[in-house]
C-alpha cells in the first residue's frame, strides 16, 4: 500500500506517490482542469490512480501565509480535501506546503528545465516534495 501525495492549484493538481515501503516519493503527473470549480475529472482521475498505485492514504498541500495564517488558497484545499475523503473513503491529511512551489521551481531550474516545460512538471515537482516531507516525518 502507498500514500498520495497532491498539490492543488486552481487549474492543476500536482501528483506523486510513496513507494510501498512509504521511504521515497516519486512524481506521477500533474492533472489540469479549464476551470477551477470542474474537478468532476479531477477527481476522476485521482480515484484511478489510487486504484492503479494501490493507494492506502492521501497528503494534500495546505497552502498557508508566511504568518500562518489560512487564506482563502487554503480555505480551498481544505474544502477539497473533504470532498476527497467523503468520495474515496480514504483518510487525507492536511500537510503544510509553504515554499514547496518555490523549492520545485528552484529544482528544476538547478536541473536545467527550460523555462517553457517548467510549468509542465513543477506541480508533480511540489507534490513530491509535500509527500516526502509527511513521509519523513514518519520515520521519526
Amino acid at each position: 500500500m502507498r500514500i498520495m501525495g497532491l498539490d492543488y492549484g486552481s487549474r492543476t493538481v500536482g501528483v506523486a506517490v510513496s513507494d510501498p515501503l512509504k521511504i521515497t516519493a516519486q512524481a506521477v503527473e500533474t492533472i489540469t482542469r479549464k476551470d477551477e470549480n470542474k474537478l468532476r475529472r479531477t477527481c476522476a482521475r485521482i480515484e484511478e490512480l489510487i486504484d492503479e498505485y494501490q493507494v492506502e492514504k492521501i497528503v494534500l498541500g495546505l497552502p498557508k501565509h508566511m504568518n500562518n495564517d489560512i487564506g482563502d488558497r487554503a480555505e480551498k484545499s481544505i474544502e477539497f480535501g473533504r470532498m476527497l475523503e467523503r468520495r474515496t473513503g480514504l483518510e487525507v491529511v492536511m500537510w503544510d506546503e509553504r515554499l514547496t512551489t518555490v523549492e520545485a521551481e528552484r529544482t528544476l531550474i538547478e536541473n536545467k528545465v527550460r523555462r517553457e516545460n517548467r510549468k509542465k512538471y513543477v506541480d508533480q515537482i511540489a507534490a513530491v516534495f509535500i509527500l516526502q516531507g509527511y513521509l519523513d516525518s514518519l520515520a521519526f
